[in-house]
């Protein structure tokens, strides 16, 4: 891992890895997809539930983004690591987009279910901010022209927003909320119907791979962006 932290070795060893994620992802969706309009529709929420499968992984891998991009910031922050902070830059944007998408399919799941579009409960309420962190994160750092004094900036916003993670994740547990505790793997719970078991992990492990494309991606072209800045700086200097 930490032989990959050089952009050379970085960009050899991704850039077959780069085409097979994104083409496990499609194979990984459309199967996704399949399953998720072949199973059962439920006996309370009828087709509704099928939003599920687009709602549920869409919040899991829009905290898993910001972990990566929280790690990230540290290394970048602490070691001064270009292709850490490039890491941290790259899973902005995915992970502003997934949590984004779970909040829109989780208006769209509660409006049947709860009757409202919209509750301040504090799952959702931590979600909100959790996107908001996103937001704040790549406003800063368009905002800031100094690139190194927007990278540390950003860094430090993508730490402290690190402490949001927790009160997601167990906002249901510590307050009394609208929003249902987890169904699946949840200690104590009746679990997740065997019937949507299969749709449910092939969903999850497609946005997982989707966000790794996304993440590895969007890491390469910030990779070459900034060996373009250095080349025409290099070149203003000698001209």
């Amino acid at each position: 891992m930490f032989g990959l932290s050089n952009p050379q070795r970085f960009m050899a060893f991704t850039g077959p890895l780069a085409p097979v994620l994104w083409a496990a992802a499609g194979v990984l969706l459309a199967v996704g997809a399949w399953l998720s309009f072949s199973v059962p529709a439920d006996y309370q929420q009828g087709d509704t539930v099928r939003i599920m499968f687009v709602h549920v992984p869409a919040a899991v891998w829009g905290l898993g983004a910001y972990g990566a991009l929280g790690v990230s910031s540290f290394f970048a922050l602490v070691f001064r690591h270009a292709l850490a902070d490039a890491a941290a830059r790259a899973a902005a944007l995915p992970g502003a987009a997934l949590t984004g998408l779970a909040l829109v399919t989780g208006s769209l799941w509660g409006q049947p279910m709860w009757g409202t579009w919209w509750v301040w409960d504090a799952r959702l309420t931590s979600v909100l901010v959790l996107f908001l962190f996103y937001l704040g994160y790549m406003a800063l750092r368009a905002s800031i022209d100094d690139e190194q004094k927007a990278a540390r900036a950003a860094a430090v916003l993508g730490l402290v927003g690190l402490v949001n993670l927790p009160i997601v994740k167990f906002s249901v547990d510590w307050w009394n909320t609208l929003h249902q505790p987890a169904s699946f793997l949840s200690p104590g719970s009746s679990g997740l119907d065997p019937a949507y078991v299969p749709a449910f992990l092939t969903m999850l492990a497609a946005y997982g791979v989707l966000f790794s494309a996304l993440w590895l991606s969007a890491i390469r072209t910030e990779v070459r962006r900034r060996r373009v800045v250095t080349l025409r700086a290099r070149r203003a200097l000698e001209a």
